[in-house]
């Protein structure tokens, strides 16, 4: 008998206490949520309230499930009362000793009227109540209202019963003992507290539990004082009619006598200072690390309580980032919890981790308490904060499926006002909560003063574990960055905002070739430390948010856009891109191989145009910092690691190294938000600048042949310019451009010559600006500054029988150009264009804010006002005079893609003349000038011809 009745006792330690008071984390259906008003109680039975005479509540709450009733009966007597020294344990003790029987119904009578009603019986002990509940058919409600007023009222139990169930509850103490768990948190407790009654767990000091034997007499005094009505409720849920429920109450338990006994639980005075506590356990285990504050005690109309218990929630649970982090990412720690229980006085709120690895215990209380740091100075996102409090609501409420779950809920908030109300209340200040609710509470209760970190461990620990920080250590550091923020205020909608950071290709470091390119990848497209990629992807879906870069020889940009309403939500998404990135190892393989794709299949193996054009710009700045792709070269991506990519970005982007522009309908809280952002990022100047890269002039035309299979030929050719924006010739360059090759232009020279009068190709431009990807744009990206420029014409590809004269042909109409200038009616005609154009160039939102800040770079006015005063100023003999000064037509470099290599050698070097067959009628004057450039002598000396296999091309 004695084994059926210890079956029937729950283990009520602090464990099982500690984590059953954690809020349900079950997210809320649709349907759940559209059933349910935010507003709505919980509860939502009508229940029935009546206090008797002697004191004793008694609350029936009508289910409407049928069949069953629930009778749970909550005293308000748990460790807390056990004020005496030497007197701990006696409240669960009790909870053993009620099963002991009286005089009308002893042990085994009382067993056999609980088994006749078919009845699941238990009980528990908690810190501020005890608790005993029954549930059974409907139809024994009176015969179980009667044995348990028995028993409440007149519990007897002799002496030898009493010492063999002490050394039961002994022996309970010893087996938990064996649970790590329960002897850290024995340890934080009487750590933390001085002088209250929470010192102790539920179980009891050990020296306690191991005198009670010899305290029978005290036991008797134990009850008379604390089993009274006016400290107990009786909750009857289920199958019931109320007013008989009451009445049988009345009935049974109207004589039980009011207690006299007042007692005042001692009051915790306030913390001293941060402790430490370790327990060094004597067999292998996991080691465990908890980070304990002092708690608001529960009071369900106010906020305190809930407000921490839900911040905790968020930044410790299983959505949130540091447990994504530590237990899904970093694989540091196995299980990761927090704690804020609902407790009568000031508790412990506290967080849990066991960690995998000894050594990285320092690292996991290190990771806490900054995630604690940040609370305190950063309040919550609201949206996650609204999805928190519906988890929790409709979580619990999910839960209440049964009439014993909702008297056993009852029953855990019925103690504290004995009220069925409670619970209703507490939830709608659980509504009513707000970031700011959340972050008053961090500052008010997660501080130095009041942490205590406890440890437990078979193996030792890393040394310095026992020293605790100061929070501050952890907090963002204040920064003294002043950012220039460049705004273009504009009624738009759409926010639009650049940050241009000064580290490109040419500072990639010799045998890294890549690395500028695969650091700004892995930054905008391998997820935070909080998300990863896809689940930033996923958030900003619903917001039309996107965050992308661009990265060149001199600059790397990042830019962002969202529509105004969603400003703060998506930078609480966007911007720990940035400011905290992931860099995970599986992203790194991922963007390394794709950017390796990039350089081998995309641009070598399936752009001949963008192939010829890259290589060119290699070519003219072989051996300086621009002499290799942005992208890099094979041998460069392969040798890059993961740690080149972490070192890159804490060297380049620092605040010191940052320009920011901000477009659309901005406020100037926008603004400052940015700002905050950008503030949490590494301090510093940046990257050091480069020296400007001098390119290599060729001596007359010098050649190189890429030999690969295909079936057309490409062909660019240039030369190093020293001229850029802030150059004084630049505007009469760009004037010379635009009539030789205008971009995708019909109406330039070079394109009516070669497409539109020959028909041999798709199109045919001139630059003297970096222009990469131009086969897909009108006009270039902004924020492509380079400190030197390449002049360069492209002619798309043509068929190969036709390469050598399409080369005669565009090196014919640049000589004229540059022998003979611009006439003054097609300088005027280009000028009145570019006069205009360049508001059509800068049309966009992300093109007047890109320019805006490539003028800055540059220092030079802004762009459009600049080159319209510059062009209304010029003439088409300064124009001319620029052209003479930087251009040639004889000494170029030239790269040649097609598929016979030593062919196209051979017909170079040997001057062959070179004519071209049509399918349709041309004037003769077309067809004579087709003879005379057929036969133009180019002079190309053997030695200035090389051909390059394709793919020994961007290898090294």
């Amino acid at each position: 008998m004695l084994t059926s009745i210890l079956s029937r006792t729950v283990l009520a330690t602090l464990i099982p206490a500690l984590f059953l008071a954690a809020a349900p984390a079950a997210a809320a259906t649709a349907a759940t949520a559209a059933a349910t008003s935010a507003n709505a109680d919980v509860l939502p039975f009508k229940a029935t309230e009546k206090t008797l005479a002697n004191g004793l509540k008694v609350i029936v709450v009508p289910t409407g499930f049928p069949n069953l009733v629930s009778v749970h009966i909550p005293v308000q007597t748990g460790s807390r009362n056990e004020v005496e020294p030497g007197k701990s344990g006696f409240a669960h003790f009790f909870e053993h000793m009620m099963f002991r029987g009286t005089p009308t119904y002893p042990p085994e009578k009382y067993q056999d009227v609980i088994t006749r009603a078919g009845a699941r019986q238990n009980a528990y002990t908690s810190d501020d109540l005890t608790n005993y509940y029954t549930t059974f058919a409907k139809q024994d409600l009176e015969t179980v209202l009667k044995v348990e007023a028995d028993r409440f009222q007149h519990l007897a139990y002799p002496v030898a019963a009493f010492k063999t169930e002490s050394r039961a509850v002994l022996g309970e103490y010893n087996k938990n003992s064996a649970n790590p768990m329960s002897k850290l948190f024995e340890a934080q407790r009487e750590a933390a507290y001085t002088t209250h009654t929470y010192k102790h767990t539920t179980m009891g000091f050990l020296k306690d539990i191991e005198d009670m034997p010899n305290q029978y007499e005290y036991s008797k005094v134990f009850f008379d004082r604390w089993y009274r009505p006016e400290r107990t409720t009786v909750i009857i849920a289920g199958d019931v009619e109320p007013a008989k429920a009451v009445a049988l109450v009345e009935k049974y338990w109207a004589g039980w006598k009011r207690g006299t006994f007042k007692s005042n639980v001692p009051v915790e005075p306030a913390p001293r200072g941060a402790l430490y506590r370790h327990v060094a356990w004597q067999t292998p285990t996991l080691p465990l690390v908890t980070v304990g504050f002092r708690a608001p005690s529960f009071i369900a109309d106010q906020k305190e309580q809930a407000a921490l218990s839900m911040l905790l929630s968020l930044s410790f649970g299983r959505t949130s980032p540091l447990y994504k982090r530590l237990v899904q990412d970093e694989q540091k720690v196995d299980q990761l919890m927090d704690s804020t229980p609902n407790r009568v006085d000031p508790t412990l709120a506290t967080i849990i981790a066991r960690v995998k690895k000894p050594a990285e215990a320092l690292y996991v209380r290190d990771a806490i308490l900054q995630t604690v740091a940040k609370l305190r100075d950063e309040p919550v996102d609201a949206r996650e904060l609204a999805d928190a409090k519906s988890a929790q609501k409709y979580g619990l409420i999910r839960s209440l499926d049964n009439t014993e779950a909702i008297a056993a809920t009852l029953a855990s908030y019925v103690h504290f006002e004995r009220s069925y109300g409670t619970l209703n209340r507490y939830y709608r200040v659980v509504d009513s909560l707000t970031p700011g609710d959340l972050q008053a509470a961090a500052r008010k209760y997660l501080v130095d003063d009041s942490l205590i970190v406890t440890t437990l461990s078979h193996d030792a620990l890393p040394g310095g574990i026992d020293k605790l920080p100061k929070l501050a250590q952890f907090a963002p550091a204040a920064s003294n960055a002043k950012f220039d923020v460049l705004v273009q205020k504009s009624a738009l909608p759409q926010i639009r905002f650049k940050l241009l950071f000064g580290a490109g290709s040419a500072h990639d470091p010799q045998g890294k070739e890549g690395l500028a390119a695969l650091t700004a990848a892995m930054v905008a497209s391998s997820g935070s430390r909080e998300r990863k990629i896809d689940e930033v992807t996923k958030a900003l879906f619903p917001l039309a948010g996107s965050f992308t870069e661009q990265t060149d020889k001199e600059m790397t940009t990042f830019t962002g856009t969202i529509h105004k309403d969603n400003w703060e939500e998506y930078l609480g998404i966007a911007m720990p891109l940035l400011v905290d990135p992931g860099f995970r190892e599986e992203d790194f393989r991922r963007l390394k191989d794709a950017q390796r794709n990039a350089l081998v299949l995309d641009l070598k193996d399936n752009n001949e145009e963008e192939f010829g054009k890259e290589r060119l710009q290699a070519s003219v700045f072989a051996g300086t910092p621009y002499g290799h792709p942005v992208l890099g070269t094979v041998a460069g991506i392969d040798a890059i690691t993961l740690d080149d990519v972490k070192a890159f970005y804490h060297r380049a982007y620092t605040q010191g190294a940052v320009r920011v522009g901000i477009s659309g309908d901005v406020s100037d809280a926008m603004s400052a938000s940015l700002q905050k952002s950008l503030a949490r990022l590494p301090q510093g100047a940046g990257l050091a600048a480069t020296a400007v890269p001098r390119g290599r002039m060729p001596n007359g035309l010098e050649v190189e042949i890429v030999e690969k299979n295909t079936r057309a030929t490409a062909i660019s050719f240039g030369l190093p310019l020293e001229v850029t924006r802030k150059h004084p010739d630049f505007a009469a360059l760009w004037i010379a451009k635009t009539w030789l090759g205008e971009h995708r232009a019909s109406s330039a020279r070079l394109y009516q010559r070669i497409r539109e009068e020959r028909g041999m190709n798709y199109g045919d431009y001139a630059y003297i600006e970096a222009f990469p990807r131009g086969m897909f744009q009108f006009f270039p990206n902004p924020n492509l500054g380079r400190k030197a420029q390449l002049f360069e014409v492209w002619i798309r590809p043509v068929a190969p029988q036709n390469g050598h004269f399409a080369l005669r042909v565009a090196l014919h109409e640049l000589g004229q150009l540059v022998d003979g200038g611009l006439s003054k009616e097609d300088f005027e005609t280009t000028r009145d264009y570019l006069m205009k154009n360049v508001f059509v160039m800068t049309a966009t939102q992300d093109q007047r804010l890109g320019y805006a800040l490539d003028s800055q770079w540059y220092g030079i006015p802004e762009f459009t006002a600049m080159m319209r005063d510059a062009l209304s100023k010029l003439s088409v003999e300064q124009v001319n005079a620029a052209i003479k000064r930087h251009l040639s037509a004889k000494n170029l470099s030239v790269v040649v893609i097609t598929k016979d290599g030593a062919a196209f050698k051979d017909a170079l070097v040997s001057d062959a003349f070179s004519g071209i067959k049509y399918d349709a009628d041309k004037p003769q004057s077309l067809l004579d000038e087709d003879k005379a450039i057929g036969a133009m002598k180019l002079n190309i000396n053997p030695e200035a011809v090389k051909i390059t296999p394709a793919a020994q091309v961007f290898a090294q």
